[in-house]
């Protein structure tokens, strides 16, 4: 069974940083892709980073591109978001998802509970 928990969410103020983990458990990430979707009040669903589990590679949204990075520590099944220089347009609930067409597609199969991320002054 796929299971997804996220923590480290929070509230920060604007240039400020955070890191978002995801403990992933029923599945090996050397062979899923994890990553990240994002979404605000009243808006779309957005994907935001995605870490390719055979090969390692990383994909990004142009919104965050340079000021986040996804990362996995393969030994716990864990992977991480580590979000600088965070605007008030980063704001949303955050959630770990799996993707099923890899990192090629912005298309999302299990995710979590979501982790509440607020930038403001």
């Amino acid at each position: 069974q796929v299971q997804l928990v996220e923590s480290g969410g929070g509230l920060v103020q604007p240039g400020g940083s955070l890191e978002l983990s995801c403990t992933a458990s029923g599945f090996d990430l050397d062979y899923y892709s994890l990553g990240w979707f994002r979404q605000a009040p009243g808006k779309e669903r957005e994907g935001v980073a995605c870490l390719h589990g055979p090969s390692g590679g990383r994909i990004y949204t142009d919104s965050v591109r340079g000021r986040f990075a996804i990362s996995r520590d393969k030994g716990k099944n864990t992977v991480h978001l580590q979000m600088k220089s965070l605007k008030p347009e980063d704001t949303a609930t955050y959630y770990c998802t799996t993707f099923p067409e890899g990192c090629y597609e912005w298309e999302y199969d299990y995710w979590g509970q979501g982790t509440q991320v607020r930038v403001a002054s």
